[in-house]
């Protein structure tokens, strides 16, 4: 069962397993002890934003302060990621992202640091966002064939975060 393809080259499980083993044991760059563990959203609205990713990706709120440091904070489990969520702290005047902005064959953000995050969709994708659209959700970039069977799109969310969603093959 092909997992990932990168370029031309597909990963099975096994093979990504085996590479890992081998970066192991040969003293490769992999560290083992770094696991991927948040991504941090600072939100005009933090409840209301936690409540997006609940209603749209079927995330559930695993934790909740009230007011960390002065704002609040909610952490929302989508996909097997954690989506740290807070609101705006004293002191602090965050800058509107800049939309998505569309290049020939790609979009971006067209600025320097994290310009999206990206889950993968398992089944049709397209259906997936008409029904997303249907909830009011914009399309920063709607749906289309990136390569030869792989399709994927740009979900606009709250606070000018993009999130591509990646039709699983």
């Amino acid at each position: 069962m092909v997992v990932k393809e990168f370029g031309s080259i597909e990963y099975t499980v096994e093979a990504m397993r085996q590479n890992y083993l081998d970066l192991v044991r040969i003293g490769g760059h992999m560290n083992a002890a770094i696991a991927f563990d948040h991504i941090h959203l600072i939100s005009r609205d933090a409840h209301a934003t936690a409540a997006w990713y609940r209603e749209m990706f079927g995330g559930e709120i695993v934790a909740e302060q009230p007011n960390l440091r002065g704002a609040p904070q909610i952490d929302v489990r989508v996909g097997g990621a954690t989506l740290v969520i807070r609101g705006h702290r004293p002191g602090e005047a965050p800058a509107t992202t800049k939309p998505m902005q569309h290049f020939d064959g790609y979009s971006s953000h067209d600025e320097w640091g994290t310009d999206h995050f990206g889950f993968t969709y398992r089944g049709d994708l397209r259906a997936f966002c008409a029904e997303l659209k249907k909830k009011g959700v914009r399309m920063a970039v709607e749906p289309w064939e990136f390569k030869p069977g792989l399709v994927l799109c740009y979900v606009a969310a709250p606070d000018g975060v993009s999130i591509e969603m990646i039709q699983e093959k």
